[in-house]
């Protein structure tokens, strides 16, 4: 093993970090909103919004990620709009994490009491209110670790967007040993990346958690 590769192809990696993060993050914002929307939907709506909830569920957590990514990649431009690789990506990772995050909210609001509710119905708040101040601030502290291991899964999935092309850290990896011969090497230092990345989120998840308890 030459250490001295890893060095010079570290710089060219840790960029392509970047942009892992960057894409992970913007997909799971994308997902926290479908989430949250599919989880109202499903809880305060008819008979037909929760069955279009469960459809979307049951889809996008049936379904291998890659096969989502190449079906939005491909299917799209068939029908006239034209997606780019990382629009594509952010859209995928966005659609399969928000099915999760739909079904992490809706466990977490069954363990918030249905008196409290109750009890805000009574005194006059609006629905909106309801949602916004009492049930999902609750939903997102019971909710804390399971999202912020949805995010280490959903960045650790984020080496799948290579297929379409774009240069995060496994396609970059897979460019540079292709071109020095030495894959061990550069395997092993994207492992690491990722392990660090990995271990700073899970960290970061501690802390917001302990920060919510003490609230």
């Amino acid at each position: 093993m030459k250490f001295s590769v890893i060095i010079d192809a570290f710089p060219y990696l840790l960029g392509a970090a970047v942009t892992t993060i960057w894409v992970s993050v913007l997909g799971v914002l994308l997902g926290q909103v479908i989430g949250v929307a599919v989880c109202v939907a499903r809880q305060s709506g008819g008979r037909a919004a929760d069955m279009a909830g469960g459809v979307y569920v049951s889809f996008f957590r049936g379904v291998p990620l890659l096969i989502q990514l190449l079906l939005i990649y491909y299917m799209l431009p068939l029908i006239g709009i034209d997606v780019p690789p990382l629009a594509a990506s952010i859209a995928a990772l966005g659609l399969a994490s928000g099915a999760y995050v739909s079904e992490i909210y809706r466990g977490a609001l069954n363990a918030v009491p249905h008196g409290q509710s109750e009890a805000a119905l009574a005194l006059g708040f609006p629905g909106s209110s309801i949602w916004t101040r009492i049930l999902l601030p609750q939903a997102f502290r019971i909710s804390v670790p399971a999202l912020v291991n949805e995010l280490i899964l959903l960045l650790k999935a984020s080496s799948l967007i290579s297929v379409v092309g774009v240069a995060e850290l496994t396609r970059t990896s897979q460019t540079i040993s292709a071109s020095n011969y030495r894959p061990l090497e550069i395997y092993l230092a994207a492992g690491l990346i990722y392990l660090a990345i990995n271990g700073a989120l899970a960290l970061f998840g501690t802390l917001v958690e302990r920060r919510l308890q003490q609230a």
